[in-house]
């Protein structure tokens, strides 16, 4: 059984990403922020990529304005009372995450399944606060959510089969792939994406090529959609330093370690698109 209602905290990048494809795959949508400027802000950017798909003749305007109709903020958590999933996708703090699962246990009904979508924080730490660490699984999306294919489900040594077994029918019901992946500091995508990441800013350190042409090798060479050092500025370089150090520290390897050119550039505020500058110039 898949979800038909689905709650969503946060409506920043990954956040109105995944209210978008719920909504369009005709689930009841429930998009939490802290106020109304922020899922007012995640509600124009969901309108203005339902937009582009009308444009490009991927979904009908009937069916873009459906999707919108499904679609309620609110500034309010007891308005996810209802929910047969909520997903997190609030920063990358193990304290936030808990804090808010913790408040959310006491909401959402016990059927209710609780995902996060953390790119690295350890699933099984966020879930051991609550009274049932069983409901809890990760759902590890990509951004732009409503174009990437992937959707990685991290299971932690508790979480329940039948928990898993419903977020999979989810995925498949809102056009993702789904792999499977056990609680393990990185997952699969992370620790894959990270060391690679790691790897061609320490090229660019030594001098070994520009990145253009290290990002060029890897999207003509290997076929990558997007090179590592764009990718790196598209996630934000600060980002990525931070779970390059908890990698490193968490599995001992070297290889994750943030280069000396990295830090530098996040002490001066180059963190990549967000900032305007990082490898690349943005906008």
């Amino acid at each position: 059984m898949s979800f038909t209602t689905v709650g969503v905290v946060g409506a920043g990048t990954m956040g109105h990403g995944i209210a978008h494809v719920s909504a369009v795959a005709g689930q009841t949508v429930v998009l939490y922020d802290v106020d109304d400027a922020r899922t007012g802000a995640g509600l124009r950017k969901i309108t203005a990529n339902l937009a582009k798909s009308v444009e490009k003749a991927k979904l009908t305007a009937e069916d873009r304005d459906a999707a919108l109709a499904r679609i309620v903020t609110t500034s309010s958590l007891r308005d996810l009372a209802g929910c047969d999933v909520v997903v997190e996708a609030i920063p990358e703090k193990l304290s936030m995450k808990q804090e808010l699962f913790t408040a959310l246990e006491a909401i959402v009904a016990p059927t209710a399944v609780l995902a996060t979508n953390t790119s690295s924080i350890s699933v099984a730490k966020i879930a051991s606060v609550l009274a049932d660490p069983g409901r809890v699984l990760g759902t590890h999306f990509f951004n732009p959510v409503h174009i990437m294919a992937l959707l990685e489900i991290v299971v932690h040594e508790g979480t329940r089969d039948e928990v898993l077994a419903r977020t999979q029918a989810w995925g498949a019901a809102i056009g993702k792939e789904c792999i499977t992946v056990r609680d393990f500091p990185g997952f699969a995508t992370s620790r894959l994406g990270v060391c690679l990441g790691m790897e061609a800013i320490r090229m660019v350190e030594q001098g070994v090529a520009s990145a253009e042409d290290i990002d060029k090798a890897l999207v003509l060479g290997y076929r990558h959609p997007v090179g590592p050092l764009k990718l790196t500025d598209m996630v934000g370089l600060d980002v990525r330093l931070a779970i390059g150090e908890y990698l490193a520290r968490e599995l001992g390897n070297s290889a994750f370690e943030p280069p000396a050119l990295m830090r530098k550039m996040v002490a001066e505020g180059h963190l990549g698109q967000k900032s305007g500058q990082g490898f690349y110039r943005w906008g």
